[in-house]
């Protein structure tokens, strides 16, 4: 009986639409709890908070904000060397890391923005769709492996911190961590015998091996700690909020904004932490929110655009170079002759 709903549902509606109401419902609870906290929130106190934040946390957040991207960097490398493409090397693994995650991210549609990134990137490399395709998958594995392993853990060890944001009580939480974590030693001890293949044809993946996961998910919940760790150092001083409380409630809020498929998860994260830290002052965890949101979103977005932006120009200007011959020829400004015509 318990799987033919779920089957039943599948057949009605198809697991997007599924994820789409998943979706629309958590932008629902977001927008009801964000005009909630707004007619509470006072701007002399917001004011207040913004000209009291220290300097010198704000340059720590900064440099865990570096940190967690350098540690991002590694998703590509990592799964360019589980596909075997050992030869493309970190600077263009890290370019490809750093822009597909920050533009995707940002703009939504994330795995269209990303994968037409990484293709333009690594396609001078001769990477086929296929390869660029698993390349995906793998980072995309290591992402969740680490959401799994973080949120499992911290709903074992500081269970109240995971009740916070999901309401449920405290026992659940840890028999969810449990079984999470259980779930994690089970992929790793199928992973031990041998290599796994999944999909068919040039589709085909070999799942990284057991070592190899215990490296991915290592790497993957490296990036989630700096990246807490840079929104630690913004909350006030006063009241003191545990740090791994602040790792589970943080990380919970981000994944919420990533299954949201809102751009920048703008509006989803900053609901799930105002849900999740009700002690601290709804002025001071604005300010704190803004600043986190400007430091890992704002100013990575204008670098990654910046930074491709100069990549893609001297292909820009070699095109209408081209193009400037045959508007000449032709005497018309707006012609350009298609490729091979004679």
């Amino acid at each position: 009986m318990r799987s033919a709903i779920p089957q039943a549902i599948y057949k009605k509606f198809g697991w997007s639409s599924v994820a789409v109401a998943i979706s629309l419902v958590i932008v629902a609870v977001a927008a009801v709890t964000l005009v909630k906290i707004f007619r509470e929130i006072e701007l002399g106190r917001v004011m207040g908070a913004l000209k009291t934040q220290s300097i010198s946390h704000l340059l720590s957040s900064g440099g865990f904000v570096v940190a967690g991207y350098l540690a991002l960097t590694c998703y590509d490398v990592f799964a360019l060397r589980s596909i075997g493409r050992r030869e493309v090397p970190y600077r263009v693994a890290a370019f490809a890391s750093f822009t597909s995650y920050t533009i995707g991210h940002n703009f939504g549609a994330a795995v269209f923005t990303s994968g037409l990134i990484r293709y333009r990137i690594y396609s001078a490399w001769a990477l086929s769709v296929a390869e660029i395709a698993r390349i995906a998958f793998i980072t995309g594995l290591t992402y969740w492996l680490a959401n799994a392993f973080v949120l499992g853990g911290g709903a074992l060890l500081a269970p109240n911190a995971a009740s916070a944001v999901d309401h449920l009580p405290v026992p659940i939480n840890r028999l969810i961590g449990i079984a999470v974590l259980a779930v994690i030693a089970s992929y790793v001890l199928w992973l031990w015998p041998g290599p796994r293949l999944i999909g068919r044809s040039e589709w085909q993946i070999i799942l990284p091996n057991s070592q190899s996961t215990l490296l991915q998910i290592g790497i993957g919940s490296t990036e989630l700690i700096f990246v807490a760790l840079a929104m630690y150092m913004l909350l006030p001083a006063r009241p003191v909020v545990d740090l791994l409380d602040l790792v589970v409630i943080f990380v919970t809020a981000m994944l919420m904004g990533v299954v949201s498929h809102v751009p920048g998860s703008l509006g989803v994260m900053e609901a799930a932490m105002f849900i999740g830290l009700p002690e601290v002052g709804k002025e001071d965890l604005l300010v704190s929110l803004v600043s986190f949101r400007v430091l890992y979103f704002l100013l990575p977005l204008l670098l990654a655009t910046l930074l491709l932006g100069l990549r893609e120009l001297p292909r820009v200007a070699a095109g209408l170079g081209r193009c400037s011959t045959d508007h000449a020829v032709e005497n018309d400004p707006g012609y350009c002759r298609p490729e091979g015509r004679r």
